[in-house]
């Protein structure tokens, strides 16, 4: 059982964890021990609330397919064991993510008295600018 919070939890059956080599350097190690892992979450064939569902699979990340599928690979440690609770984290973090509701937007306007004193100061300026402009002589 992976328990995301106290209300939603996951059978270890709905999570596919895959052991696969890891990439880049690391000499004759890499070559012949499997330590990363490749988790794979089907979002749509889970027992995740119907609400969350729709939240995971409206996320643009790169990490779910359009498909609906989680797909995770963690090769950040030499071990395994490290991988694994890596992958299963970043699972359980991308999931809470989407348990929080962002907070409606209320649109508001400026107030009339707020919207007067711009003006205002726009005027004021306005007229400050016409002082400094020169004076044309109508003999010119």
């Amino acid at each position: 059982m992976f328990t995301i919070n106290h209300h939603i939890i996951l059978d270890d059956a709905e999570i596919e964890l895959q052991a696969i080599r890891a990439q880049g350097a690391g000499g004759q190690h890499v070559n012949k021990v499997s330590t990363a892992i490749h988790l794979r979450f089907d979002i749509v064939g889970s027992s995740l609330p119907l609400t969350i569902k729709h939240r995971l699979c409206a996320l643009s990340d790169h990490r779910i397919s359009k498909d609906g599928i989680i797909i995770i690979k963690a090769q950040q440690y030499r071990s395994q064991e490290k991988n694994r609770n890596e992958a299963l984290a970043r699972l359980k973090e991308l999931i809470t993510s989407v348990l929080v509701l962002p907070k409606k937007r209320k649109p508001t306007k400026p107030s009339r008295s707020s919207q007067r004193r711009r003006l205002d100061g726009k005027t004021k300026h306005g007229q400050k600018k016409d002082t400094r402009k020169k004076l044309r002589s109508w003999g010119d």
